[in-house]
């Protein structure tokens, strides 16, 4: 299902949120199941799968990851579960750098400092792809598509790192 034509909105990478929450919401009011409460079984049995539809959409389209996976997709490139890995020498030796700066963290004299450095740096790094993963969704090519789900790859392993570091800055606080 192409999730941008349901919510009305053209594909691409950049969308308005707020457009999006508001289309959602219509969509919900229109096929809610307690609205078809009366019908037949097979009424509501579709209001339920139209709802699962809605819903599902509205959490891809939200999320700047999925909606670039879905937007592959709908290319013919399937990332959510695939195995390949990513093949950029420098962002596996940044990565490198990354791990072991989480791995440093408790042993630093300032801990707080270096979890604030790493926010910053994974930020300024997805801000760099993102970036980038927005050039080459909204080209044509079937070249910058093969690019943008090398940068889609990278940016997932980015959300790990940060939900890492997010669990150590937790686990340093109690």
């Amino acid at each position: 299902m192409n999730y941008f034509e349901l919510f009305k909105f053209s594909p691409a990478f950049d969308i308005d949120t707020a457009v999006l929450a508001e289309r959602y919401r219509e969509l919900q009011r229109a096929v809610h199941p307690d609205k078809f409460a009366n019908d037949t079984e097979q009424q509501r049995l579709l209001s339920v799968q139209r709802t699962a539809q809605v819903n599902d959409g509205y959490q891809t389209l939200k999320d700047p990851i999925r909606r670039a996976e879905h937007m592959l997709s709908l290319r013919g490139i399937d990332l959510s579960h695939e195995t390949t890995t990513v093949k950029d020498t420098a962002f596996l030796m940044q990565q490198m750098e990354w791990r072991e700066a989480l791995e440093d963290i408790r042993d630093s004299a300032d801990p707080q400092e270096s979890i604030d450095e790493l926010y910053d740096s994974f930020a300024a790094y997805r801000t760099k792809l993102t970036k980038l993963l927005t050039a080459q969704l909204s080209s044509g090519s079937e070249d910058d598509a093969l690019l943008a789900a090398d940068q889609v790859r990278k940016l997932k392993f980015m959300a790990k790192l940060h939900d890492e570091l997010t669990r150590i800055e937790d686990a340093l606080l109690d």
